[in-house]
C-alpha cells in the first residue's frame, strides 16, 4: 500500500486545491503513451518531450497526490531507456528530433525515483526502477573527465562534447547523491559513485574554469546551490553575486540577464535553492511575487515579457507547474520529500571535499559540512 499523501499548502498564497489544480495541469498534458510534453500542441506547433523535465513533472504528479499519472511517467521513461543507459535530447509527439544523449537529463531519473521512493514508501517500485537508475548513472559518469566536471553529451555518433555545462554539472550532482542513497537502500552500494560525487561538487564549488561560459543564464547563477555544492557563507555570496542582475523586484526571476523576460520555473527553483540555503524569507517572497503568472485553470504562464507587458513565449508549460508544485512542496515542509533539495538519507547536501585533489590541481583541504563520511 502506497503511502497517503497529503497535497501541500503555503497560506495565503496557494491552498492544497490550488496545488492539486496545478498537478491536473500537467497530467493533461500528458500524452497517451505517459510521456509529458513542455506542452500540449498550440497554433500546430506541438511542444517536446526531454527526459528530465519529463522527471520534474513527474514528481510534481506525486506531491500532488496523482499517482497514476506519475507512475506511468516513469514506465513510459523506462520503456524508451536506450542499451546505453541514455535517453534522446528530444521526442516532438512520439518521434526521436535529437538523438544525442545528455548527460543531466540522463542523472535526473535518479531524483524521481528516490522522491517517489520518499514519497511514497514503495521499495518495490523502486527496485523495479533500479536497472533504469543504474544504467542512467553509468551513462552519465561516463562522461565525467578526471578532473571531475561531466560533459553535457554524447552525440549520435558516440563522440563526447568538448565542454561541459555549470547547471547540468550542479542538477548532476543532487542526481548522484541520489543515487547512492538508492543503491545503499536497494541493498547494492556504489562508493564509486559516491567518489565521482566528491569530485563533482567541488569541482562545481570551486572550479569554474571547468564550464562553459553560460553566465547571461540565470540557472548558472543559483543552481550550485539548488543542486547542493554550496552553501552556508558560499551560497550567500553567490546570491548577492547575481541578484541586482536577475531578480525583479515585484516581478520575479529572468531567465537571461539581457532580456526584458522573468520566468515562473527559474523563479520557483529560485525558491528552492532560496529555501534550501536557509533563506526562507525570500523565498517565500519570490514565491507569491510569481502568482502573476498563475492561470485560472491552475496551470502557470511560462514567462512575462515586462517591457512589452505580455506573456511570452505564450505557452502554460508543465515544467512550470511542476516547478510551483516542488516549491510548494519545500516551503510547506510537510511531506517525506519536501527536503529533496536540502537533505539525501538524513545526510544534508552540501559541499564535498575532492575525492582526487589531484585530478584538478587542488590540495586536500577542510571543507565545511563535507557531505562525504566514508571512503
Amino acid at each position: 500500500m502506497l503511502s497517503e499523501i497529503v497535497p501541500p499548502s503555503v497560506p495565503g498564497v496557494l491552498t492544497a486545491d490550488d496545488v492539486v489544480a496545478t498537478a491536473r495541469s500537467i497530467a493533461a498534458q500528458q500524452e497517451p503513451s505517459g510521456a509529458i510534453p513542455w506542452f500540449t500542441p498550440t497554433d500546430g506547433v506541438p511542444g517536446h518531450v526531454d527526459a528530465w523535465n519529463h522527471v520534474e513533472a513527474a514528481m510534481a504528479l506525486t506531491v500532488a497526490g496523482l499517482n497514476d499519472a506519475a507512475r506511468r511517467a516513469y514506465t513510459w521513461l523506462a520503456s524508451v531507456q536506450r542499451p546505453d543507459g541514455s535517453w534522446p535530447a528530444k521526442w516532438v509527439l512520439g518521434k526521436v528530433t535529437e538523438p544525442g544523449g545528455e548527460s543531466n537529463q540522463a542523472a535526473y531519473v535518479a531524483v524521481g525515483v528516490w522522491h517517489e521512493l520518499e514519497m511514497t514508501g514503495d521499495e518495490a517500485f523502486a527496485r523495479a526502477m533500479w536497472p533504469t537508475v543504474r544504467r542512467a548513472i553509468e551513462f552519465t559518469l561516463g562522461l565525467q573527465t578526471r578532473r571531475g566536471e561531466i560533459l553535457w553529451i554524447r552525440h549520435e555518433n558516440g563522440e563526447a562534447a568538448d565542454h561541459a555545462l555549470l547547471t547540468g554539472c550542479s542538477s548532476i550532482y543532487q542526481a548522484l547523491r541520489c543515487a547512492v542513497a538508492l543503491a545503499e537502500r536497494i541493498g547494492e552500494p556504489r562508493p564509486d559513485w559516491e567518489l565521482a560525487a566528491d569530485q563533482l561538487g567541488h569541482v562545481v564549488a570551486a572550479h569554474p574554469e571547468a564550464f562553459a561560459d553560460k553566465s547571461r543564464f540565470s540557472m548558472d547563477w543559483y543552481y550550485p546551490v539548488l543542486g547542493g555544492a554550496l552553501r552556508g557563507p558560499a551560497a550567500t555570496a553567490r546570491f548577492a553575486q547575481g541578484w541586482e542582475t536577475f531578480v525583479v523586484p515585484g516581478i520575479g526571476c529572468r531567465c537571461v540577464s539581457d532580456q526584458p523576460w522573468v520566468t515562473a520555473a527559474e523563479s520557483c527553483e529560485l525558491v528552492l535553492a532560496l529555501d534550501a540555503a536557509g533563506d526562507r524569507a525570500r523565498a517565500l517572497e519570490l514565491f507569491t511575487t510569481i502568482q502573476h503568472l498563475r492561470h485560472e485553470d491552475g496551470s502557470y504562464w511560462t514567462g512575462w515579457q515586462f517591457a512589452n507587458e505580455r506573456h511570452f513565449p505564450g505557452d502554460r508549460s508543465t515544467y512550470t507547474a511542476a516547478a510551483v508544485v516542488l516549491a510548494a512542496d519545500a516551503l510547506h515542509d510537510g511531506s517525506p520529500g519536501a527536503r529533496l533539495f536540502k537533505e539525501i538519507a538524513g545526510r544534508p547536501l552540501g559541499p564535498s571535499i575532492a575525492a582526487d585533489p589531484a585530478a584538478c590541481g587542488c590540495e586536500l583541504g577542510f571543507v565545511a559540512n563535507p557531505v562525504r563520511t566514508r571512503l
